[in-house]
């Protein structure tokens, strides 16, 4: 019997210290490996040119090797095959010798590209992100990427010089059949780019991701994507956002979401003239049931449109993330419609800030919010007819024990309902970040969230802008320091806190260097006011150097003296810190 021998033996010889020397010259030989492996876990994989590189290394063996093989053979059986001679064996071993020169050589270029704009290379993963690439750089990408078959993430995001250039790249997509990634946002991509692009969807079945996200040139042309998705499309993520989409782009999109059964994020914000095709979308929904996140901020949702989103949402039990948040004219829409709010039970994030929210858009939504248990962030800013008529949405907001931020900022709230707010967030034992910016009954009244900031062990973010805070609501937070009960606290803004004197400022800043994590500090003056520094500016800066976390200091429209100023440059030289002062 001939003794065939094992793959591994084969390694242990002559053939693996050839191996390993000519990875070894290779710039590669990580990216080599790592293809190496994940070409031969399947034969049925059509070869590509890297893996043929490997495959031609194992063909060509030496001439020593295939001696002591045959004589292992002669031992075993004593009959021996005698291999006949090919005449194809020296142009084939020809042919592997070229085909290893052109991939080292290919890998060496995408090596070097790489550098140019010191990134390093990565088999997966090509981030050219924001790069500045010129007209030469995306030629020279082109003759790149057949040497990137492993290529899975593509990203030339927020390069201008991509527009009127795609073309060429979109005809090399072929060789990067494993894509799943693909972002272009901001890429000034024309009627052409865009025609390209959407022929070349079936050079990448895999796609899983596309991101067009601020290319203008897109509204109006949409069809020419749309038309290219077929049945077994596997997108799960589709961003478009400030895209210039019009309402028959909005129609083309429904009827494009008839074959999206994958998708998971549908991101359409920024794109107003879509406002009169969300019913067509609306409609066509139900064939997305996986979705988790519909982003429409500023697409221009009135009352109409919110009941026919509202009908959709039945279909939507996945959906985590919903966006609804810079639609003036949906102000009523939610009396009507957001009884089917309370089926989205996995809903995690609501976002309705900026939607001129009325006084019946709260009593309605003050039955169906509390039903969500699942949610984590609440953002309800900038609706200014909801401060009275919050108070009964506020009180019940204790039934919601995994939110972790609650966002009111700008809503006119009264004392009532602030009072209110404070005694539900006592409750919320997950609370990460509490805005309640430009409310002014906030000041004076910081106490009543003492309970809350004094148990909560997760606040990681709070702002209190333009709040009218005086002495005693600092003092409260200085107190809440010293006593380690904002040990986690990031970001904390007080700008905008005119109304807080030299004292009350010099109190807090003694007791800051106990905010042991805080990052970001904010105390800058309102715009049209100018204030002299007092003393504590001495004080800050000394707490200020034992916090190195402490890299981000808002201190605008304080008016310094020549010797602060030169105390503060001083001080931003020696710790690097950034200071925004004017």
């Amino acid at each position: 019997m001939i003794k065939v021998m094992d793959k591994r033996e084969v390694k242990e010889g002559p053939e693996k210290k050839r191996d390993e020397g000519i990875l070894k010259r290779s710039p590669f030989d990580l990216l080599f490996n790592q293809i190496q492996r994940k070409t031969s876990s399947s034969d049925k994989r059509k070869p590509s040119s890297v893996s043929r590189f490997f495959r031609g290394l194992e063909a060509n063996k030496s001439k020593t090797e295939e001696k002591e093989e045959n004589k292992e053979n002669e031992e075993n059986d004593g009959q021996p095959d005698v291999p006949k001679k090919d005449a194809n064996d020296d142009a084939s071993v020809t042919e592997n010798q070229i085909s290893i020169l052109e991939i080292s050589s290919g890998c060496e270029k995408v090596k070097q590209f790489m550098e140019k704009f010191e990134k390093k290379p990565n088999i997966n993963c090509m981030n050219l992100n924001n790069c500045g690439l010129t007209a030469s750089d995306i030629m020279e990408l082109v003759t790149l990427l057949p040497f990137l078959p492993e290529l899975e993430e593509f990203d030339v995001s927020w390069n201008d010089f991509v527009g009127g250039a795609l073309k060429p790249v979109t005809i090399q997509l072929h060789h990067i059949g494993k894509l799943k990634i693909l972002k272009m946002n901001n890429c000034r991509l024309t009627t052409d780019d865009i025609e390209a692009l959407g022929e070349s969807l079936d050079y990448v079945p895999n796609l899983e991701e596309l991101d067009l996200s601020w290319n203008g040139n897109i509204g109006g042309n949409l069809h020419q994507l749309t038309n290219k998705f077929q049945r077994n499309c596997k997108l799960k993520v589709l961003k478009l956002t400030d895209c210039n989409l019009t309402s028959e782009d909005g129609t083309f999109l429904a009827k494009a979401l008839r074959v999206m059964h994958t998708l998971e994020l549908l991101e359409l914000s920024m794109n107003p003239g879509i406002g009169s095709s969300l019913e067509n979308i609306a409609q066509e929904l139900k064939n997305v049931p996986c979705l988790r996140g519909l982003k429409l901020q500023m697409c221009g949702i009135n009352q109409d449109s919110m009941q026919f989103l509202s009908a959709a949402f039945k279909n939507l039990t996945e959906l985590r993330k919903l966006d609804l948040s810079s639609n003036k004219a949906l102000g009523g829409g939610f009396q009507n419609s957001s009884a089917e709010l309370s089926t989205l039970k996995l809903l995690q994030i609501l976002d309705i800030h900026k939607c001129s929210i009325t006084e019946d858009d709260m009593a309605a939504l003050t039955q169906v919010v509390p039903l969500l248990s699942s949610l984590e962030i609440l953002n309800m800013s900038s609706n200014r007819k909801i401060g009275g008529s919050s108070l009964n949405l506020f009180s019940r907001l204790r039934f919601l024990p995994k939110l972790k931020s609650v966002c009111v900022s700008h809503c006119a709230l009264t004392e009532e309902s602030f009072a209110a707010l404070a005694e539900a967030l006592i409750h919320l034992t997950e609370l990460e970040q509490l805005d309640l910016s430009w409310n002014k009954c906030v000041g004076g009244r910081l106490t009543q969230l003492l309970d809350t900031l004094k148990h909560t062990t997760t606040m990681q973010e709070l702002k209190l802008s333009s709040c009218n805070l005086v002495d005693k609501d600092v003092a409260v937070l200085a107190s809440l320091a010293q006593s380690g009960h904002l040990g986690k606290l990031q970001k904390l803004d007080l700008s905008y806190n005119n109304t807080i004197s030299d004292d009350g400022w010099s109190s807090f800043f003694q007791c800051l260097n106990m905010l042991t994590d805080l990052a970001e500090l904010d105390f800058s003056l309102q715009p049209s006011s100018s204030q002299e520094c007092g003393v504590w500016i001495s004080s800050l800066l000394e707490n200020v150097k034992k916090m190195p976390k402490l890299v981000e200091l808002g201190m605008q429209r304080w008016a310094f003296t020549a010797a602060q100023l030169g105390q503060l440059e001083s001080f931003k030289k020696d710790n690097k810190r950034n200071i925004e002062i004017d």
